[in-house]
């Protein structure tokens, strides 16, 4: 009987892979590569060095592969996922410990496939949207990563419970949820929305954080941009949606949000999105940015999970309106709003002034903030914890965090003024969610 389901166990094992091998065959393009009517670099960087530093600044490699205070590119960053905690790998030239030893082959398959020298990637690397990046743009990555300074330094081990920690399970994964396919330009659409849709949806790969995603860890693309929570922090809607994306933006606004981080009146990125100006967006050229502008109006209209009115942005809220910089309008009422009134008139006043408009920095305001107008308090909860810091054209923009200062429910009063006083909404923040998001740093 033990004989008999071992050997069942094993036909099953070898039926899987079967599958797995004819999917992915059947999955992978066939033909000739199609070139992108862009390459995401500006002409006049003919080097292959600048080529490829362009587009890794692009591609925002350097956020998820270098730890904090460590070497850029050398790998070690934690991602804490449902599912457990990833460690981004080294990219530096070390032939033991990064990609010395790399052909092209296997850098382009690992970039595009999600094929690494031990298997199967995890989708925390975003192959799922490099798959549509062109092998030229590829392999320049690679030349400009082998020109840093090698670093010898080998990423802890994954921490993965079972059936997690076993590779062979992302074969089905890509199966189910990966299609390998490489950019195609629409004929139909102006040369800058192609160049802003490859700058997005490949180098960028806006949707891998700002998309929700399944059970099993794959993008919805039904609701393709319409915002997610990653590692704690939400990442918002950034659909034409008029109420809850970037509709009644500007064009002038959300070309200063992605390229300097404010968008006046509007918001200042922080957290992850703060890491993706710094490191990445300020790098793009102007034109690249109104590139992506472009592209980003012509994504459908989503509200994802955002159906009530609690989830709009007020940009004028009657609390901060009857302020002034220096007084409150009024007293709060409810003693939960006294409590947070009481710990913002002792800290936060200084910076960000009782009517919200900000003092010495536009990045210190916080009226028409998404954080501020979201009553679940995910994103205000997490810069009160940890604090924000944003460099962009050699300027640091900094917010302290009160962890150490403030107990769980100091910050969930302090969260739910905010959100009453600057967003006119009813905050939801507990002492018991602040604990938890502590306990997860």
């Amino acid at each position: 009987m033990k004989i008999r389901r071992i050997i069942g166990y094993t036909a099953l094992a070898a039926v899987v892979a079967a599958a797995v091998l004819c999917g992915r065959a059947w999955l992978s393009p066939a033909g000739t590569e199609p070139q992108p009517p862009v390459a995401g670099t500006p002409a006049d960087l003919a080097a292959a060095v600048a080529h490829g530093e362009y587009l890794a600044k692009a591609a925002d490699c350097v956020a998820c592969h270098t730890a904090q205070g460590g070497t850029p590119y050398a790998g070690g960053r934690p991602f804490k996922l449902p599912f457990g905690t990833l460690y981004a790998t080294n990219l530096t030239p070390d032939k033991d410990t990064g990609i010395g030893n790399w052909s092209d082959d296997a850098f382009v398959q690992a970039v595009r496939a999600g094929i690494g020298s031990h298997g199967n990637l995890y989708p925390a690397m975003p192959y799922t949207s490099y798959t549509q990046l062109s092998r030229d743009d590829v392999l320049a990555i690679k030349q400009y990563l082998l020109s840093l300074p090698a670093v010898h330094q080998a990423p802890p081990a994954n921490e993965l419970s079972f059936p997690y920690n076993q590779r062979v399970g992302m074969g089905v994964w890509n199966v189910l949820f990966f299609h390998e396919q490489r950019f195609a330009t629409d004929p139909a659409k102006s040369v800058e929305w192609n160049r802003g849709a490859y700058l997005a949806t490949a180098l960028g790969h806006c949707g891998e954080c700002h998309t929700p995603r399944n059970a099993g860890f794959a993008m919805k693309s039904r609701d393709y941009l319409s915002g997610a929570e990653i590692e704690g922090w939400k990442a918002y809607n950034t659909t034409s949606d008029q109420s809850y994306g970037i509709g009644a933006w500007s064009d002038q606004q959300v070309a200063q949000y992605l390229s300097q981080g404010h968008a006046p009146g509007r918001s200042s990125a922080a957290g992850p999105m703060a890491d993706v100006v710094e490191h990445s967006l300020q790098y793009l050229t102007p034109g690249d940015i109104a590139a992506l502008v472009t592209y980003l109006r012509s994504v459908a209209p989503a509200t994802g999970a955002q159906t009530s009115a609690a989830a709009t942005i007020n940009l004028d809220p009657s609390a901060a309106r009857a302020s002034n910089a220096v007084l409150p309008g009024a007293v709060a009422a409810n003693p939960a709003l006294e409590r947070g009134q009481r710990l913002f008139a002792g800290d936060c006043v200084g910076c960000h002034q009782w009517n919200g408009a900000g003092r010495q920095s536009d990045y210190a305001s916080l009226v028409g903030s998404h954080a501020v107008n979201d009553p679940s308090g995910a994103a205000l909860v997490q810069v009160l914890l940890n604090g924000t810091s944003l460099t962009v054209n050699g300027r640091l923009q900094q917010m302290p965090g009160f962890a150490g200062a403030y107990s769980d429910s100091d910050i969930a009063a302090l969260a739910n003024f905010v959100l009453s006083h600057f967003g006119s909404k009813e905050g939801t923040v507990t002492a018991e969610q602040v604990g938890k998001l502590r306990a997860a740093q």
